[in-house]
């Protein structure tokens, strides 16, 4: 499995490296959106069928401190990609942070369950592969709609696959156990996003279009920590 996904990472890595970092306010490749509305459309039903009122019962069940501690422990388990991913891009500062965080939320935090971190003034922030690809320039490539994992574009999707091999969830042996965590992570995750998928579906004229401007936006502003360039318009536009 391992010798196939770096595999992927690599061809991925290479398709795109000639490829410009391109800006969201820029027209964003799409050939297959014919495609990713599909997927899109499949996506949509599954989570409005299984996993949205999975998530609801979840947050109706499990108190809010309860649920804020799940979030805080997948939270810790991700800070190990942050770190390999600032080392990667060359951000010291921010890896030693988030190696800082890992290690206070890691025992004062009981395994990650509570935040003590945050308090101490170690700001929690995130870093994946994809990241790394676009802050040293590779491209977003084509704009994708993964099944379940909804949209993402080829760079990220390559991102992923190295995220996986390095991440926590994926170092447990018992794969019952790999398996109930993820699980847990998406209903987890469904529930703290029950209020924007509102949003969403009520200001949306096309959820599709919403969604890939939304994302790619979203990305853009995490290359950059928050701070991206001024947008550059050509005088003619």
């Amino acid at each position: 499995m391992k010798g196939i996904t770096t595999v992927v990472a690599m061809l991925t890595i290479s398709g795109l490296s000639a490829c410009a970092n391109t800006p969201p306010h820029e027209d964003v490749s799409d050939p297959l959106e014919p495609v990713n509305r599909v997927i899109d459309t499949v996506n949509d039903k599954l989570d409005r069928a299984v996993i949205k009122p999975t998530a609801q019962v979840y947050q109706k069940v499990v108190p809010d401190q309860g649920r804020q501690s799940v979030t805080y422990f997948f939270n810790n388990l991700l800070e190990v990609n942050t770190i390999a991913n600032d080392l990667l891009q060359g951000k010291g500062h921010r890896g030693l942070t988030a190696t800082g965080r890992f290690v206070v939320n890691s025992t004062l935090g009981l395994g990650g369950l509570f935040d003590p971190a945050t308090q101490m003034g170690l700001t929690r922030h995130e870093e994946d592969f994809g990241q790394t690809l676009g802050y040293w320039g590779v491209g977003e490539g084509w704009y994708v709609v993964l099944p379940l994992m909804g949209p993402s574009t080829v760079r990220d999707t390559g991102g992923l696959v190295v995220d996986y091999q390095i991440g926590r969830i994926a170092q447990f042996d018992d794969v019952s156990v790999r398996n109930s965590l993820w699980g847990l992570r998406l209903v987890n995750t469904r529930a703290n996003l029950l209020s924007a998928t509102k949003v969403r579906d009520t200001a949306a004229l096309d959820r599709y279009l919403f969604t890939r401007e939304a994302y790619r936006q979203h990305r853009w502003d995490r290359i950059h920590d928050g701070n991206p360039p001024p947008v550059q318009f050509d005088e003619d536009e």
